[in-house]
C-alpha cells in the first residue's frame, strides 16, 4: 500500500463543498463588515450634512434678521424725511408772506405817529384786525415771532446793524428791532435786524 491514499471522489466534494462554505461564510461576513462599515460612514455623512445643513440655516437666519432690520431702519429714515419735508415745504411761501406783515406793522406804526385823524383811527383798526388775522395763520402753520427785546444778541438768530452805546446794558444787549424774525417750528425763517449795545 502507498502512503499516499488516494482520497474517494465524494469526499473530494465534500471537502471543496466545506471549502466553499467557508469561503462563502468568510465572503458574507466580509460583505456584512462592508456593508456596516459603509453604514457608519453614511451616518458620518449624514450627520456632517445635518451639521451643515444647520450652519447654513443659521447663517440665513442671521442674513434674514439683519436685511429686515435695515429694511425697518430704511422705512422709518424715509418717514422721518418725509414728515421733515412736509414740515418745512411753506419755508418759501412763508418767507413771502413775511414782507406782507412787515408792511402792515409799518402801516400801524405810521398811522400810530399821526394821531387825531378819524380816517386814520379807522384805517388803523382795519391794518390791526389784518394784521391780527396774519398772525393767525402764521400760527397755525408754525410760523412765530422771535421775541428778542432785551436778549443778548445771538449770531445764529440775530443780524447786527448797528450798535449804539449805552453803559446802562452789557455790551451785546438788543436794545431795537429795525426788523422782526421769525421761526418756522422751531427753525429759523429769517433773522432779525437788530441794534446792539457796545
Amino acid at each position: 500500500m502507498s502512503k499516499n491514499k488516494k482520497r474517494h471522489p465524494e469526499t473530494q466534494n465534500d471537502d471543496l463543498a466545506k471549502d466553499l462554505d467557508e469561503a462563502l461564510a468568510n465572503e458574507t461576513e466580509t460583505d456584512e463588515s462592508a456593508a456596516e462599515a459603509e453604514a457608519e460612514v453614511d451616518d458620518a455623512a449624514d450627520d456632517t450634512d445635518l451639521e451643515l445643513l444647520k450652519a447654513e440655516n443659521a447663517k440665513l437666519r442671521e442674513d434674514y434678521l439683519r436685511a429686515f432690520a435695515e429694511a425697518e431702519n430704511t422705512k422709518k429714515r424715509c418717514a422721518q424725511e418725509i414728515e421733515k419735508n412736509n414740515k418745512y415745504a411753506i419755508s418759501s411761501f412763508a418767507k413771502s408772506l413775511l414782507s406782507v406783515a412787515d408792511n402792515l406793522h409799518r402801516a400801524i406804526d405810521a398811522v400810530n405817529n399821526n394821531e387825531g385823524n378819524d380816517n386814520c383811527e379807522a384805517l388803523k383798526k382795519g391794518v390791526e384786525l389784518t394784521e391780527a388775522e396774519l398772525m393767525k395763520v402764521f400760527e397755525k402753520f408754525g410760523i412765530t415771532k422771535m421775541d428778542i427785546m432785551g436778549k443778548v444778541f445771538d449770531p445764529n438768530f440775530h443780524q447786527v446793524i448797528q450798535e449804539v452805546e449805552d453803559k446802562s446794558k452789557p455790551a451785546g444787549t438788543v436794545i431795537a428791532e429795525l426788523q422782526t424774525g421769525y421761526m418756522l417750528n422751531g427753525r429759523l425763517l429769517r433773522e432779525a435786524m437788530v441794534v446792539v449795545t457796545k
